[in-house]
């Protein structure tokens, strides 16, 4: 080993520019947005940065601040007034996908969010039994099949089913394809774990499970911590039904099943940096022990490592900003 430096192309700026194997780039950037029906202003999303409940009005603002920004690329939750347990209206959401459509053509690509936990009164993701102690897979399916169709006929451009019911990706591909929406995309929540980093996410879309119900959390269809195979199986059914792109969700405690499933199955993957993450990282900002823009630099660079195309952040809308500082 005589005469090797690995230091040598570490010496300066120029050099490790040069010799990097990873650049996260503003392309690779998703962008959540939130539009409840029942504000009268947007509100802030507690412990969150620059993130925000909008209003019809206000989210039109919001893209338009975000595309000037570089970000182009959108995943939208509707949040509706109405709460119910079953026959969903999801007209309010389908309303605002149809309005970011108007407003901004093909210069946005939208995402929507496929699920019932912001449109039922238990928060749940899908339709319970009448013992409230299960989640009716088929029902549940079938409701979330209607509502992926409904975002499509609006403008939708990808349709992203959250629930994590078994047969959703199959049932959603059938329909938008016999509505003649076969270029309408999905991207499925394939690997969504049972995890406790969704704080501020279920403030800002109104979907905590309640204390209403014998059914209190979501461990019973998302994803055990503890069994990384499951998110393997899960993942592979949804390629085999249909789906365009598979996601890991949270991001930074799941590095090792993205890197596994992004090598094992030959799809593109998307990871989504939840809130509870961002929240992490922003107190560590504001308590003075790390700078945002590097911290957040690092964990994108860690997705993209671990094998991911694409990164679904609270903090897109920072990433120009953030990736030329770093």
């Amino acid at each position: 080993m005589a005469g090797l430096s690995l230091r040598r192309t570490r010496l300066n700026p120029a050099i490790r520019e040069l010799t990097r194997e990873i650049r996260p780039v503003v392309g690779q950037f998703i962008q959540p947005l939130f539009v409840v029906e029942s504000l009268s202003e947007r509100e802030a999303v507690p412990g969150l940065n620059d993130v925000w409940r909008d209003t019809p009005e206000s989210l039109v603002q919001q893209v338009r601040a975000d595309l000037q920004k570089g970000v182009s690329k959108f995943l939208l939750f509707g949040v509706p007034a109405e709460k119910t347990t079953a026959n969903f209206d999801h007209s309010f959401t389908a309303a605002q996908i149809a309005r970011v459509r108007q407003e901004f053509s093909d210069d946005v690509w939208l995402a929507a969010d496929v699920c019932l936990c912001s449109s039922t009164t238990h928060g749940h993701c899908g339709i319970v039994n009448e013992q409230g102690d299960y989640v009716d897979n088929e029902d549940s399916v079938a409701a979330l099949a209607t509502a992926a169709l409904q975002y499509a006929q609006a403008g939708a451009d990808c349709v992203a089913p959250s629930d994590m019911m078994d047969g959703r990706v199959a049932a959603i591909r059938t329909q938008l394809d016999n509505a003649g929406l076969d270029r309408t995309l999905i991207m499925s929540y394939s690997a969504k774990f049972h995890s406790g980093f969704y704080g501020p996410f279920r403030v800002a879309a109104d979907s905590a499970p309640g204390d209403n119900i014998k059914l209190t959390d979501r461990a019973s269809y998302q994803i055990d911590p503890a069994r990384p195979s499951d998110a393997f199986l899960s993942s592979q059914r949804d390629a085999e039904e249909g789906a365009d792109i598979l996601m890991v969700k949270p991001g930074m405690p799941y590095l090792d099943v993205l890197a596994d499933l992004s090598a094992r199955i030959a799809k593109p993957w998307a990871v989504y940096q939840t809130s509870g993450e961002s929240a992490a990282l922003e107190l560590l900002t504001q308590a003075g022990l790390a700078r945002r823009e590097r911290i957040n630099a690092e964990a994108w660079t860690a997705f993209l490592r671990a094998g991911a195309a694409m990164i679904i952040s609270y903090d897109a809308r920072h990433a120009h900003d953030w990736l030329s500082s770093e």
